[in-house]
């Protein structure tokens, strides 16, 4: 099982968007995937639909029993492999600034609890989709995750808040999660027209060096259209959703195969047979 971590330190980047997009190449590959709802404005447990649930991940956060989880974990209408631990806007009541060691590790103790729950974990794949702040509920997903995937935009205001999401990482690996590596930055919504942009990935580069992921997420309308009908991005059928699907089918495949590995990640170009297998897909 990978967990991941996805987060940004400024809103609106699109965190969410790599979430689903994460989860729809999942769908697509057949990757039996949880995706846990920390953020409190819950856009990704509205797009995923999940059938309704008695609880949710505020219940879990106070209490994480075999109970909690049972009652907030429902299937996605996505379809089948796509779950979703959902929610809540109250959340928001459990984000403190700076919180004891007790509550930045029941998240973890949740994750825990699920593995025990079963005699064969039914996920590879867990993405924790983080708020753009960093309290408790971002600090509980570093705590918990392995890997965590930063996300930004090619702008400048952008590019300092994915600075500071990893002096996140950094600091939450040094003083309570020794496991978790930083997975690589994401850019999303690239123009590959626009010069600032350009700029921006280059500067990038410069700061992050191989952990700037290969590929980046193209701006697409279909992105939103396809959020706004709450369908993954790979069943929208345009050309742009079939270019951004192409683009998380790679991410995805470079996730997985970097996850394997307790190293600290270094992005190289996609050879042929990560393409062709992103293509098939």
């Amino acid at each position: 099982m990978h967990t991941v971590s996805v987060l940004s330190l400024k809103g609106g980047v699109g965190k969410t968007t790599v979430v689903l997009g994460l989860a729809s190449a999942a769908l697509r590959r057949g990757v039996r995937t949880l995706v846990i709802d920390l953020d409190p404005q819950c856009n990704a447990t509205s797009t995923l639909e999940p059938e309704e649930s008695k609880a949710s991940i505020y219940d879990v956060l106070q209490d994480p029993s075999e109970e909690n989880l049972e009652q907030a974990i429902r299937p996605s209408r996505w379809g089948d492999g796509i779950d979703v631990l959902s929610g809540s806007e109250d959340a928001e009541l459990l984000n403190h600034p700076d919180p004891n060691e007790s509550r930045l590790h029941r998240l973890k103790d949740a994750l825990r609890t699920l593995r025990d729950m079963y005699d064969e974990f039914p996920y590879h794949l867990v993405l924790l989709d983080c708020p753009p702040s960093l309290g408790q509920l971002t600090r509980s997903a570093l705590v918990a995750a392995d890997r965590a995937l930063l996300v930004t935009e090619p702008t400048m205001f952008a590019v300092a808040g994915v600075q500071r999401a990893f002096e996140a990482v950094q600091n939450e690996r040094e003083q309570n999660n020794a496991d978790l590596q930083p997975l690589g930055v994401v850019v999303n919504r690239v123009r590959p027209r626009s010069h600032e942009h350009q700029f921006r990935i280059e500067e990038l580069r410069d700061i992050f060096g191989p952990l700037v992921m290969p590929v980046a997420l193209p701006d697409r309308l279909a992105v939103q259209q396809a959020q706004g009908a709450c369908m993954p991005i790979h069943e929208w059928g345009t050309p742009g959703a079939r270019e951004v699907a192409l683009a998380f089918n790679l991410l995805l495949a470079r996730i997985q195969r970097i996850s394997r590995s307790r190293r600290r990640a270094v992005h190289h170009d996609f050879d042929d047979d990560e393409i062709q297998e992103a293509v098939d897909a």
